[in-house]
């Protein structure tokens, strides 16, 4: 077969998936797109949104780090819970995120 001929190989097309249709979900208010079986860490990168957190202390812009929930840099407050690890929350649609600020709580001093 000649280059020109050969399909492009992606990894949907190796394993013929088909994503569900895409639904929406906000990060402040802002409207997103999300796909199904996406986490929100994952969803929040595919809309270019690299950060949703700011540290306790100097207020560091933070977001995923290893993706896999073991260092806590991922946290958002998820439907007005706090400290949920965005890269292992499934995305459903009509969560609302909003950027977590510190520890996350109000009523907790640090």
């Amino acid at each position: 077969m000649t280059p020109s001929r050969r399909r492009r190989r992606t990894p949907a097309a190796l394993v013929r998936a088909v994503p569900g249709p895409a639904f929406e979900i906000t990060l402040d208010g802002r409207s997103l797109s999300a796909l199904p079986g996406q986490s929100i860490a994952a969803a929040l990168w595919a809309a270019g949104v690299l950060s949703w957190r700011t540290t306790r202390q100097g207020g560091r812009a933070r977001g995923a780090f290893c993706g896999i929930g073991s260092c806590f840099d991922c946290l958002a407050t998820v439907n007005g819970v706090p400290n949920q690890r965005a890269c292992l929350v499934p995305a459903r649609p009509g969560d609302a995120v909003t950027t977590q600020e510190g520890h996350g709580r109000a009523d907790l001093t640090v």
